[in-house]
């Protein structure tokens, strides 16, 4: 009845495996694929984590005591402002240091079909996302005379599109042999029972698994010997979608490393109690942030006696974490936060449906959650204004309007 590479004890296995947790729906149509396409299928079936529904939600630690944290401000940064960029920079030509650009997003809610790093900033010029990071980064690269290596994070559905545009633009200077690309790995989704969707009869609809999956999917990729049995110590964690970030930059290194901390958040100081940013605390004890729609309004306005907000630091995606600790994570299983989202797929009759509203959960894991792994973290203030220009919409707050208004203040020509 078969032929290929899928043998009739393959089929039964998929079978058995997928009744222990009903979902047999995945091989409603096993009789109607080609035996490529039913390879396939069964693959995937097989590549799940069928732990992501049972880890959905449910936090590796305990909720507890939550406080404020005090973060190391701008006028404390700004006296030490020398020492630490002589620590960091040290660090940095010993390479100590690489970087990882989470780059796995479509710039959909920008209007644009493409990995968002590809989109073009400039007005009466080119000026791409992708440049803007990459001439932030060459920036400490001349400073310290030294390359320093970049991982880039991507996903499958923008992988050869993100590499193929790197190329094309030569990598905007950067020596391409220090940038490494791997693939984010990918979580099922599921309709709001949790059954898992399919994107057509022969393949799951899958969806990458969130901007904290990037440590174990480097594993999967290859890269963690080289970078683990190497003498890098930190690693600079990024999001593609802040135009105005600094990169490895070695005020916040040589500042994370003076002061003895396990690892580094970039802050802000919220411009409003509902500011959506998350907001960095302590939790028992240890450094943990708070999602902003996971804010109780009594703490999103609970102020200090001088009037500023108790929870007033918002981070901005840019982390320093250490290697070796890190390492230690691989064997933690991470919390798997539900989204709910408008999720393509097709119905019991075989046909697709693109949805206008959400009708599915995705599941992922966030950055945030490594942060609570780590014993201490440096809480570093940051001026939003030179910092801070996230690209999420087409218009109004955090968009490209707005970013390109920021970065015309700081001096781009745009």
């Amino acid at each position: 009845m078969f032929s290929g590479t899928v043998t009739q004890s393959d089929i039964d296995a998929a079978k058995k495996l997928l009744k222990e947790h009903n979902q047999e729906h995945l091989l409603k149509y096993a009789d109607e694929l080609k035996p490529e396409e039913l390879s396939k299928l069964i693959t995937q079936i097989n590549n799940i984590d069928w732990a992501f529904n049972d880890r959905s939600g449910n936090k590796n630690h305990n909720s507890g005591t939550i406080e404020p944290m005090d973060a190391h401000l701008l006028d404390a940064i700004k006296d030490n402002y020398d020492n630490y960029t002589f620590i960091g920079l040290e660090a940095i030509k010993a390479g100590k240091l690489c970087l990882l650009l989470l780059a796995g997003g479509q710039g959909t809610r920008l209007g644009y079909d493409k990995p968002k790093g590809s989109f073009n900033m400039g007005i009466n010029k080119d000026l791409f996302i992708f440049q803007l990071l990459i001439e932030h980064t060459l920036d400490v690269v001349r400073l310290a005379d030294t390359w320093i290596h970049l991982y880039i994070m991507t996903s499958d559905i923008n992988h050869e599109a993100t590499t193929a545009f790197f190329k094309e633009h030569n990598y905007f200077g950067y020596n391409s042999d220090y940038i490494h690309f791997f693939i984010q790995e990918l979580n099922p989704t599921t309709d709001l029972d949790g059954k898992i969707l399919m994107s057509s009869k022969c393949s799951i609809a899958m969806s990458p698994n969130g901007n904290g999956g990037w440590f174990s999917s480097m594993n999967k990729a290859g890269l963690l010997d080289d970078i683990i049995n190497s003498d890098l110590e930190w690693i600079n964690v990024f999001a593609v979608d802040n135009v105005l970030q600094r990169i490895a930059d070695p005020v916040f290194l040589g500042a994370t490393i003076a002061n003895n901390k396990m690892c580094g958040a970039k802050v802000i100081s919220k411009n409003a109690p509902d500011e959506k940013v998350g907001a960095i605390c302590l939790e028992n004890g240890k450094p943990h942030i708070i999602e902003y729609y996971e804010l109780s309004d009594e703490m999103k306005n609970q102020t200090n006696p001088d009037g500023s907000l108790a929870y007033g630091f918002g981070v901005i995606l840019n982390y320093l974490f250490p290697i070796h600790r890190l390492k230690e994570t691989l064997n933690v299983k991470m919390p798997l936060h539900i989204v709910k989202k408008s999720i393509p797929h097709i119905d019991d009759s075989g046909h697709l449906v693109e949805p206008d509203s959400p009708n599915g959960l995705k599941y992922e894991t966030l950055a945030l959650d490594l942060i609570h792994e780590m014993d201490d973290c440096l809480v570093f203030e940051v001026e939003r204004s030179r910092e801070f220009a996230p690209v999420k919409n087409k218009t109004g707050i955090d968009s490209v309007e707005s970013a390109r208004e920021l970065l015309v203040k700081n001096g781009y020509d745009l």
